[in-house]
């Protein structure tokens, strides 16, 4: 039946409402509860009508039958949660949604929704001993300042990771400013979502009433943190400039600092972690550990997927990578081959270690991959093409709806996301929180040989993957659900 206009712009202004009654809920359960609720991965903290409504309409790329996710059914579950006294969770609401429909067995969606919670129900402010994790920043750059805004963000009420320091050489006399001024504004990522203000007299930033210590030192060995009251921090070298045990050791040497992430791929007998797929090989014990790279994260996940359930003889992995700081803007020289080239003006080929880093995190792939990367005129979001001779044979449909679905139900969705448009290009991926993004219309399927392109923002969902391990290092990631 067709609509009437004044029909279609009631039941919008109904939904208006709801999402309006909705933004409340949110931020009481956020705050109070420490509780995350999300739209089939699309966080709902801070966000306003119109981006909530817009996550719910984009759920429709996520229900089998392609139909809206109502936002009646979300308000309810939230209201339930609400009166629930909800412990620390993770919470998605569509998913919940879904396991409804499939699973409610007769139960009304309030009854459903207070036995799938059963587990961190009246646990708010359980007597767990933890009062939040400081977190120090080494190196304040592109990986640095998105780590900034995604802990800011997830700041919440202050019982997980809390973000207290960086630590940066000093440029200038206005030093402080520009690196505030920076944090406040980017040219990939857009503005910072909130309040920034500085004092120089004390060299701190505050954003969103985070108190952040600006700390000038040329030597990682010699800060004493614990005068800033940082007591057993997780320090994130974002440097790169040491990525063995022995030079990131230094960190350890600081009254203050307990444990480190390295954000780059580390040397020698250091554990390479991609979350999703080894985090569950980090110990207490593990003092250093390195987050791998941008690539290898955007690739391991996919290709555990693919392996698991056709097999992977042998393959190679082609990055087509935007540039970074380690190239030149104009011709100059570099003691990298091709890279004195000017990155603006050139595609560059250059070399890639997440083919060998691969295996690092999954050992099966061992001697299995090959790999190499050209640095393209972009600025941000990268593209691996996984070009794969598996064990089984196939078909592209197939094999599309085996990612479709474990980008939605498997334990790597959060890693692994899925695309079926004819229309998307690079730009339509800033600001992803997976490590990569299977676009199923660029795949190409013959028997038993398949290529797979994955996009991946190579700045804000690699953060994404660091700040995953680094709250399992914290000991501060909560429970997912619906289970």
């Amino acid at each position: 039946m067709t609509q009437k206009p004044d029909q279609c712009l009631g039941e919008w202004i109904d939904r208006e409402a709801l999402a309006e009654a909705m933004i409340p809920l949110i931020g009481q359960l956020y705050r109070n509860n420490n509780v995350v609720t999300s739209i089939y991965g699309r966080g709902l903290i801070n966000r306003s009508v119109i981006a909530i409504l817009k996550a719910h309409r984009f759920a429709r790329h996520r229900i089998a039958d392609e139909t809206e996710l109502s936002v009646h059914d979300t308000f309810q579950i939230l209201k339930t949660m609400s009166e629930m006294n909800l412990g620390a969770a993770s919470v998605d609401l569509g998913k919940l949604v879904a396991k409804y429909k499939d699973a409610g067995n007769g139960r009304s969606l309030e009854q459903f929704v207070r036995e799938e919670l059963a587990e961190v129900a009246d646990k708010r402010h359980a007597a767990t001993g933890h009062k939040g994790t400081d977190v120090v920043l080494y190196g304040f750059g592109r990986i640095g300042r998105l780590l900034a805004r995604i802990l800011i963000e997830k700041t919440g009420g202050g019982d997980g990771l809390r973000l207290r320091a960086i630590v940066v050489r000093k440029g200038s006399d206005n030093d402080l400013v520009k690196r505030a001024s920076l944090l406040r504004r980017d040219s990939v990522h857009g503005p910072f979502d909130g309040t920034i203000t500085i004092d120089e007299a004390n060299n701190t930033i505050t954003a969103n009433g985070n108190l952040i210590q600006v700390i000038y030192s040329n030597d990682p060995a010699s800060v004493d943190y614990t005068q800033y009251g940082i007591e057993n921090a997780l320090l994130v070298d974002n440097t790169g400039k040491w990525r063995d045990a022995e030079g990131l050791g230094q960190h350890l040497k600081c009254p203050g600092v307990a444990r480190v992430v390295l954000t780059a791929p580390g040397k020698g007998e250091l554990k390479n972690i991609v979350h999703g797929i080894n985090h569950g090989d980090i110990t207490a014990d593990d003092k250093i550990i390195s987050a791998a790279s941008c690539t290898t994260n955007a690739i391991v996940p996919v290709l555990k997927a693919v392996n698991d359930q056709y097999g992977i003889v042998n393959g190679h992995v082609e990055t087509v990578h935007s540039y970074t700081n380690d190239q030149n803007l104009i011709d100059n020289f570099h003691k990298g081959s091709r890279r004195g080239r000017s990155a603006a003006l050139n595609m560059v080929i250059t070399e890639t270690g997440a083919a060998t880093a691969a295996a690092k995190a999954l050992p099966v792939l061992k001697g299995k991959l090959t790999g190499n990367a050209i640095r393209v005129p972009t600025p941000n979001v990268s593209m691996a093409i996984l070009n794969l001779n598996l064990e089984k044979a196939t078909s592209r449909d197939e094999i599309n709806e085996y990612l479709r679905q474990m980008a939605m139900h498997s334990d790597l969705q959060k890693q692994i996301d899925f695309v079926n448009s004819q229309e998307v290009v690079s730009t339509d991926f800033v600001g992803s929180r997976h490590a990569g993004v299977v676009d199923a219309e660029a795949t190409i399927c013959n028997d038993n040989r398949v290529v797979l392109y994955v996009w991946y923002d190579n700045e804000f969902g690699y953060s994404c993957q660091v700040v995953r391990v680094m709250e399992d290092m914290a000991g501060v990631n909560p429970p997912a659900f619906p289970r």
